[in-house]
């Protein structure tokens, strides 16, 4: 359950968070030089996937978890500045109320974006920290390893899928009173 909402919830982010959104309703990432879009984080170590019959987090399983978040903190990054760059254009004052309405409010919605996006790096960078210090890909909570799976569809995953399960049952019983 947890698992299909996490791929439900990555893949809206994808689409709200990019620059170009395919048809089919997919993420496209946005095209860079040498560089690779965050649909394909990671990628940049030779076609290397991690898998299950090899130990847990080896120095190329952490190398390759590494190069994941640092394209896809690229990539947040590289959005961030053209947000920035689009908000300093879009500066000129509109005339109809009703215009410069819509106008701040797709301001303000780029903005909270570019805000959880910025929160997102942080933990991105926590993440790399943890990659560093060997904890990385282990459950904060229960000390065991947190899933390929797992990591592979949320690389700043800090806890394994039923330590976050019980987790997000105790802020639901917790909510509810």
């Amino acid at each position: 359950m947890l698992a299909d909402n996490i791929k439900k919830i990555s893949a809206l982010w994808r689409r709200s968070c990019s620059v170009d959104a395919a048809e089919d309703g997919r993420y496209k990432a946005a095209p860079r030089e040498g560089g690779a879009g965050v649909a394909d984080m990671g990628s940049t170590t030779k076609e290397y996937r991690p898998g299950d019959d090899e130990p847990f987090m080896n120095e190329r399983m952490r190398e390759y978890f590494r190069q994941k978040l640092l394209t896809w903190k690229d990539e947040i990054l590289e959005e961030s500045r053209s947000t920035i760059a689009s908000l300093q254009q879009d500066t000129v004052a509109q005339a109809d109320l009703a215009d410069r309405a819509t106008s701040e409010t797709d301001r303000a919605i780029e903005l909270r974006a570019r805000d959880r996006q910025r929160k997102l790096i942080s933990k991105i960078d926590d993440a790399i920290r943890r990659i560093d210090d060997g904890s990385y890909g282990y459950c904060e909570e229960t000390g065991e390893p947190i899933g390929i799976n797992r990591l592979e569809a949320r690389p700043i995953a800090t806890l394994s899928l039923e330590a976050q399960e019980r987790h997000e049952r105790r802020e639901r019983v917790h909510r509810d009173e």
